[in-house]
């Protein structure tokens, strides 16, 4: 019996996989699922072989039990599908090489994380005096000389969040060679738009002038946001026209937030229509203005600078059709881009690097990276 309830729970778990959260605290869960399924697979295997033994209840625990196994199956089959595709597409929108020695996009038996590396970053104060001082956390490059940066902006519904958020993809972008600057910036709802990208350009300005001292290729800098990060960096990408921004990464950002407005989140998950109000001073039918403003897609234009998008289709919080809206207008003006859809995936799919998501996106990541910093993506 005991089996059998097993059982039952991780069927119940495994629909996660192809279905989108229903709750918020089922969100986490989506995570969990998605990102690590070797977990949940492995405790499938053990409820099997559990059921050789003889029981009342065995037959028909075993065959929920190999019907959630195959639903668990579904994220990291899936990846190693369009993995096995991805290194073609990215050099079709203009990223990477036909280099055959690179690492796979995707493998199994990295989905079982080690410990990683973690490297030693230091706290600096970027605004100027007599101002609200804000920090960022600079993760020196492993590789010796003058380096690219990256500049990081976290997610958390602009009113949440913090430099140190999800931090292994600073480790491991400063151990592939890149400057990685992650930033604190002004929060809703005390601070609202557009004060977090003054501050993205604030600290941009920073850099450039401590740039012989930190030893950072001044000419060029991306920038890397995730969820509310997203809509910043992207925001600041189109919008400022600064030409040592060689490119923009948008981890799940939304994009047009009139759209965003008009089709908000399941509430039982998210109030975004609350957070949307809290960083632009009131409803779309009372600042439809602000709303405009803050969209990433009013500001694409020809000069709009390469464009990396890595969206999940089972969002909940910031729905997948943000990336597509985007995508089109790319495509309109010319601007080269590749949208990374990962049909299983939820919001916060980067949790960890090794889970099927995490995989595919970081290898786009260092693709996307080595074209734009050596001046190669293509329309």
């Amino acid at each position: 019996m005991i089996r059998l309830v097993l059982i039952i729970i991780l069927l119940l778990l495994s629909l996660l996989s192809v279905f989108r959260a229903p709750l918020h605290l089922l969100w986490y869960a989506e995570i969990l699922v998605t990102e690590f399924p070797w977990i949940f697979i492995l405790a499938e295997v053990g409820l099997l072989l559990w059921g050789l033994q003889a029981g009342r209840y065995a037959a028909a625990g075993t065959v929920m039990a190999f019907i959630s196994l195959a639903l668990f199956l579904v994220p990291p089959i899936t990846a190693a599908i369009i993995g096995r595709r991805l290194p073609e597409h990215m050099r079709a929108a203009g990223f990477g090489t036909a280099d055959e020695n690179k690492a796979a996009p995707f493998r199994f038996r990295k989905m079982i994380p080690g410990l990683g590396n973690t490297i030693a970053y230091k706290s600096l104060v970027y605004t100027a005096p007599g101002v609200p001082a804000l920090s960022l956390d600079f993760y020196a490059s492993k590789l010796a000389g003058t380096r690219p940066c990256i500049l990081v902006v976290h997610g958390g519904s602009w009113a949440g969040g913090n430099s140190k958020q999800l931090p292994e993809i600073n480790n491991h972008l400063a151990g592939k060679g890149y400057h990685v600057a992650s930033i604190n910036y002004r929060l809703a709802p005390v601070h609202k738009s557009p004060a977090p990208v003054e501050d993205i350009r604030t600290a941009l300005n920073f850099l450039q002038k401590e740039g012989s001292r930190l030893k950072i290729d001044t000419s060029t800098f991306i920038l890397l946001g995730r969820s509310a990060g997203g809509q910043l960096v992207l925001t600041a990408a189109y919008q400022l026209g600064l030409p040592q921004i060689k490119g923009v990464i948008s981890f799940y950002g939304p994009a047009d937030m009139v759209w965003g407005a008009q089709h908000p989140a399941n509430p039982l998950v998210f109030n975004s229509g609350e957070m949307l109000k809290n960083f632009l001073g009131g409803s779309y039918e009372e600042v439809p203005k602000a709303y405009v403003q803050s969209s990433p897609t009013t500001w694409v234009s020809g000069t709009s600078p390469p464009t990396l998008l890595l969206h999940g289709k089972n969002d909940v919080l910031v729905a997948y059709e943000h990336s597509v809206r985007l995508e089109r207008l790319l495509e309109q003006f010319k601007v080269p881009h590749f949208l990374l859809t990962l049909p299983w995936a939820t919001h916060g799919f980067d949790y960890t690097l090794s889970g099927p998501s995490g995989q595919l996106s970081t290898y786009c990541i260092e693709r996307f990276l080595e074209s734009v910093v050596a001046g190669k993506p293509h329309p």
